[in-house]
């Protein structure tokens, strides 16, 4: 049964036991997923491949129950169609105690997850697709309606183009204007750009771009004449990971109709005029294959930044500098 994103709060989870959540909206997805389970104690976050490899054992403790002493959620992250045969097995134990949500990246129409999903009554399939720019233009104006928080047009759509089409972004920027403006202080552009990360984010963007086109000469050039520091290693990746996400997009696209020209101006959101050139680059230069390996290495990399903050500005240095060496094409 198909859940609109925007519905995710009428879904009845003592009736509806088994949720797919999957598309390119991550921030949307983990709000979602916290409406949903705000309220239950135990929450148990796996990797699908981390349940493939022990499939008997995480079907006999779902049977028995043996680890669930309460009310329990289990979220099974970076799904894909190899979760079917599990899928199988899991609908014919009783879920009274346990609800299971199936978050996954992106999938086809014909995917047979999703298919199965989409069909069934008992289960519930949601699609989280990219914010646009108009769509996140909302999420500010209600988040500032609500905060009486005055700011002009120029200065709104500032925030907007350079949060990247990134949901998370916007909020963290939001949340610092918030901040600023509780003791009445008005907000002008000059200070908003020191406010935010929106003056680092053009260096941030330049840097990305670059990585993505294999420009090694220019990525070495910015990575040394920035001073990043490891509280920038963060947005570093967010950043990168979003703009991956898109570019994955638009690779998958290039490879079904051979015309980069096509590929470029059916781009939504479109792309600016001063970035189509080293777009074009990016998409020749990346296969979606590739792609999908960068954004899972990148998620990787969030996850060793957050573990190992003191030595966070390494890992993102290593990383960048390693790409150059990778086969990114077919």
């Amino acid at each position: 049964m198909i859940i609109k994103s925007f519905e995710t709060r009428k879904i009845n989870i003592k009736q509806n036991k088994l949720i797919l959540f999957y598309g390119k909206n991550d921030q949307i997805k983990k709000e979602a997923i916290e409406n949903l389970t705000n309220s239950k104690k135990q929450i148990v976050n796996y990797e699908q491949n981390e349940i493939l490899d022990n499939e008997d054992y995480f079907v006999e403790s779902i049977s028995s129950k043996s680890l669930f002493e309460e009310e329990k959620v289990i979220i099974i992250k970076r799904a894909t169609d190899k979760i079917i045969n599990l899928l199988e097995k899991i609908r014919v134990i009783n879920l009274e105690d346990i609800l299971i949500i199936i978050v996954a990246e992106n999938l086809e129409k014909k995917s047979k997850l999703r298919s199965i999903f989409e069909k069934d009554k008992e289960l519930i399939s949601v699609a989280f697709y990219p914010d646009t720019n108009q769509t996140l233009s909302n999420v500010a104006l209600n988040f500032l309606k609500e905060k009486k928080i005055v700011i002009s047009q120029e200065n709104l759509n500032l925030i907007i183009n350079r949060s990247q089409g990134d949901r998370k972004i916007l909020l963290d920027e939001l949340e610092k204007i918030e901040n600023y403006c509780k003791n009445g202080k008005k907000l002008t552009r000059d200070y908003l750009l020191k406010l935010t990360n929106l003056t680092e984010n053009y260096s941030i963007t330049e840097l990305i771009d670059n990585c993505l086109a294999k420009n090694q000469k220019k990525t070495l050039q910015i990575l040394n004449e920035n001073n990043f520091t490891k509280d920038d290693c963060m947005m570093i990746a967010r950043v990168f990971i979003n703009k991956s996400k898109k570019m994955l997009t638009l690779c998958e696209e290039f490879e079904r109709n051979k015309n980069i020209e096509t590929t470029i101006s059916s781009a939504k959101p479109p792309i600016f005029w001063k970035d189509k050139e080293i777009t074009k680059l990016q998409i020749k230069t990346w296969s979606s294959k590739n792609i999908k390996q960068l954004i899972y290495d990148l998620s990787k990399l969030e996850y060793q930044i957050k573990k190992n903050f003191d030595v966070s500005l390494n890992l993102m240095i290593d990383f960048i500098v390693n790409i150059f060496s990778w086969k990114t094409n077919n």
